[in-house]
């Protein structure tokens, strides 16, 4: 059986749980890959996504895939 103590710390743990999650969508990473920058919040949303006038048309999907993975990469680091 599951005394009142530990139910109270597992309450108190969830809460702060959640707490920490509030705040990591106000912490942003950004990464670039020739010419497109992307933003994440450390809560893994994506915030923006920017893409310069010179990029090719055809090299976009390949370099947005190659921000978005940069982006979240530190994204992770920094909510770890």
């Amino acid at each position: 059986m599951v005394s009142f103590s530990e139910l109270r710390k597992s309450y108190k743990f969830q809460k702060q749980a959640k707490q920490v999650q509030k705040e990591l969508k106000y912490i942003h990473v950004e990464a670039e890959a020739s010419g497109v920058k992307v933003v994440v919040s450390a809560g893994m949303e994506v915030i923006s996504v920017e893409i310069a006038p010179e990029v090719l048309r055809e090299k976009i999907p390949a370099l947005l895939v190659d921000a978005l993975n940069r982006a979240i990469k530190k994204a992770q680091i920094v909510s770890a």
